[in-house]
């Protein structure tokens, strides 16, 4: 039997958003310094609201509402993923630590997915 959520640290998909801006923070020091407050500033801000939505979601007193913040999770996750790849596209990151992270990008898709569609039955 699988074990029950008392909190949202105990959520898969909050402790995989930590994992995936753990390695955003640590790509982004990388970025050049005229990109401070550009995208070396607006990655980890969207890195950082995946967790917070799910968190802030899974406080929350309704099912309903609980889904809203989960779609909200997604929707910074798809903003993530498309600075990455401008960054990639701007050589800040190399193919190889693109890859990776958007390789953790697509897993906590599928798991935010999977969360959704669970909470929707």
């Amino acid at each position: 039997m699988g074990k029950t959520v008392c909190s949202y640290r105990d959520l898969v998909a909050w402790q995989k958003a930590m994992d995936l801006v753990t390695e955003i923070y640590r790509a982004t020091q990388k970025f050049p310094k005229e990109e401070l407050f550009g995208l070396t500033s607006q990655i980890p801000r969207a890195a950082v609201s995946i967790q917070s939505n799910i968190a802030e979601g899974q406080g929350k007193l309704s099912r309903k509402e609980f889904i809203h913040f989960l779609g909200n999770a997604r929707g910074s996750l798809m903003e993530l993923e498309t600075q990455l790849l401008i960054g990639r596209n701007l050589d800040y990151l190399s193919e190889e630590k693109a890859n990776t992270i958007l390789g953790l990008t697509a897993e906590l898709g599928r798991i935010l997915n999977g969360l959704l569609s669970s909470l929707k039955k």
